[in-house]
């Protein structure tokens, strides 16, 4: 697959990795756990969205640890009244949805 058919889900992945490092930032005196599943799954997103852009053999594999990074963030982030944790975890379930999709795509062209 192109990168270019990667688009969308490139652009989740950062959009989400900005939010990550925001909320993790803002968590890091309140929210130890909060701050490190938003920092780990931020760098999980980079790191998407480059393997994605380069159209590396290991999408598949990034995309469904994308997925599960997205998801422990946002579950750990609904718990949190701050609106940069909302934000983040609604982000991170987008994110984490696109991912599920070019996985399924992946193995659809197998």
């Amino acid at each position: 697959m192109a990168h270019k058919e990667f688009e969308n889900c490139i652009q989740l992945c950062q959009q989400c990795a900005q939010e990550c490092e925001h909320c993790g930032a803002h968590s890091l005196g309140s929210c130890s756990e909060c701050a490190r599943l938003c920092i780990d799954c931020a760098q999980i997103c980079w790191t998407a969205a480059a393997l994605m852009s380069r159209g590396s053999s290991f999408v598949e594999e990034i995309c469904d640890l994308c997925a599960d990074a997205c998801l422990a963030c946002a579950q750990q982030c609904e718990q949190s009244e701050e609106s940069e944790c909302q934000l983040c975890a609604q982000v991170c379930r987008r994110c984490a949805e696109e991912c599920l999709k070019i996985e399924e795509v992946e193995e659809f062209e197998m």
